[in-house]
């Protein structure tokens, strides 16, 4: 008798989409739009992949960087082409091919996820959570909600994301926490965040994660 199926789930930007340079050029075109100015990627201040879209434009002088957002950024964004990194959808199709179920919980708004996630990839997920299925992580109301669509309990889940709040969030989930290195924090962020274990590179992504989970009883 085989044991309960197991789950494969991530956050999306900096983990399964190489879309970096998308945001930056994002934050850049928003900032632009709403100070009349031209703004170049390279005038963001340092680290802004890693602060809160608003912070970063307020830092740039936006006067109202929530209405600058809903104003102009999926116009933005909607123009920047996003790939997968190197090698995740080979890794994604392996974990499919042994029977895992894989799955996105990301902060994304799902009417961007139309034109954000290319067809290929989305074919390989059973399950997408976003920001307006549940509250955004570091809650873990997003992984618990794709766990019970997905009917797997968390113990045999694992979630690769790139944020401390990624590790907070699956740590308070009761799933394992997998670092991948490849996006927008440093590895000791990810590690002090609780980080069960850190992925090198895209590369990484495929069946053995799940050699990350805890062993079931074979009895």
């Amino acid at each position: 008798m085989t044991g309960p199926r197991q789950a494969a789930l991530f956050d999306l930007d900096g983990v399964l989409l190489d879309s970096a340079a998308a945001v930056r050029s994002t934050l850049a075109a928003v900032a632009t739009c709403a100070l009349g100015r031209r703004v170049m990627p390279d005038d963001l201040p340092p680290a802004a992949l890693r602060r809160p879209r608003c912070e970063v434009l307020a830092l740039l002088d936006v006067a109202d960087p929530d209405d600058a957002c809903d104003r102009w950024w999926d116009g933005a964004a909607s123009t920047l082409p996003v790939e997968p990194f190197p090698g995740i959808l080979a890794g994604l199709l392996a974990l499919r091919a042994q029977g895992t179920a894989v799955g996105v919980v990301t902060v994304q708004d799902p009417d961007r996820l139309r034109w954000l996630l290319p067809p290929a990839l989305t074919k390989l997920l059973e399950v997408v959570v976003t920001r307006q299925d549940a509250p955004p992580k570091p809650a873990p109301d997003g992984l618990h909600l794709a766990l019970s669509r997905l009917d797997i309990p968390p113990e045999r889940a694992v979630f690769v994301g790139d944020s401390p709040t990624d590790m907070t969030a699956a740590r308070a989930a009761g799933v394992v926490a997998l670092g991948a290195v490849w996006g927008w924090h440093p590895p000791a962020a990810l590690h002090a965040a609780g980080a069960d274990h850190l992925l090198p590179e895209p590369a990484s992504i495929g069946p053995s994660l799940l050699n990350h989970l805890p062993p079931t009883d074979s009895a």
